[in-house]
């Protein structure tokens, strides 16, 4: 059997297009995309996507030893699973993208962006979760599931932690239970939309979507995947029907998207350290940002600071701004 990743990396789709083994179907839709359906009936459609920054490689190899297990029998496939590779040209080059962010993209947002083959790529992959779930929806698989899985570009307070997009599929106690048996330490709830794949997949598709951040942005073959072993045996019980690992950290952190920092303009400057973690905090009236005359300081007694990046293009985000939430407004958040 074939091994995923390396096919990817490779630019070379398997022999045949499609095959099956015991338990599962599987075909091979795209470079870097394949479909895989157990011989059974099932009511899950799950969509497993990483590397839509192509240097957030670990991700990338959780999500194909996921893949490796299923075809060599290693493990049963108890839903309908679609799996996505998002960025394989840089993958190749271990770059975070080669023209444009493909995860501000979605939801037709790649229309705004000069065309490149980050654009086209971010079309296919809508088409490809539409036709995937009208396929699994045919079949009775009417529950649907997308977690894309990233890394940081620095490092963080929170090694582990989660973004829900501001839609009611992503915020059930299902779902938090879900993400708390994965070993994340936060949750950060975003307040509007966003062109991230996971706000596509739950807007459009209703899907229970959610971005997981696992660690620091590292080489193939540098991670240390053991950081992520409850991440990685959560999404095994999602796509297999086990039983859920059992949480040993303290409670989740749970934090509000308050403010996108935008740049505008050229002479935008972050009055952040370089070395900054994610989840810094800051006091109220501290300098956050300044460009062209107008300063961004911290609104609330307390603010956190969430993917801190001035060199992004004009026009994009240079950052979050967070509140934490107290249990009474978290349960609020995720509808309880």
């Amino acid at each position: 059997m074939f091994d995923f990743l390396s096919l990817t990396l490779g630019g070379t789709p398997p022999a045949e297009p499609h095959g099956q083994i015991a338990h599962l179907e599987w075909q091979w839709l795209d470079d870097g995309v394949l479909e895989l359906s157990p011989r059974r009936s099932c009511e899950r459609a799950v969509v497993l996507s990483a590397g839509i920054h192509g240097n957030e490689t670990a991700p990338i190899e959780i999500l194909n030893r996921l893949v490796s297990e299923l075809l060599s029998e290693g493990s049963v496939l108890a839903v309908r699973l679609l799996v996505i590779l998002g960025n394989p040209p840089a993958m190749r080059t271990n770059t975070r993208y080669l023209h444009s962010d493909m995860n501000r993209m979605f939801g037709g947002r790649h229309g705004l962006f000069i065309a490149s083959g980050e654009t086209e790529r971010a079309w296919h992959l809508e088409q490809h979760m539409a036709a995937f779930f009208q396929r699994a929806t045919a079949v009775g698989a009417t529950s649907r599931f997308h977690f894309d899985l990233h890394t940081a570009i620095r490092g963080s307070h929170y090694l582990r932690f989660g973004l829900l997009p501001s839609l009611p599929e992503s915020r059930t106690p299902s779902m938090l239970a879900w993400l708390e048996s994965a070993g994340l330490e936060a949750l950060v709830f975003h307040q509007s939309p966003g062109g991230t794949f996971t706000h596509f997949s739950g807007e459009v598709f209703h899907a229970a979507s959610c971005t997981l951040e696992l660690g620091k942005a590292l080489p193939f073959g540098s991670n240390d995947l053991s950081q992520f072993l409850a991440a990685e045996q959560a999404l095994r019980a999602l796509i297999s029907g086990g039983t859920l690992p059992e949480r040993s950290l303290p409670a989740i952190k749970r934090f509000r998207v308050v403010r996108d920092l935008i740049k505008h303009h050229n002479d935008f400057r972050l009055n952040v350290a370089e070395d900054a973690l994610n989840f810094t905090s800051f006091g109220y009236g501290d300098l956050l940002a300044e460009e062209s005359g107008q300063r961004y300081v911290v609104e609330h007694e307390r603010e956190w600071l969430l993917f801190p990046n001035a060199k992004v293009a004009n026009g994009l985000r240079a950052g979050l701004m967070l509140v934490e939430e107290s249990d009474r407004e978290a349960r609020g958040l995720i509808g309880c």
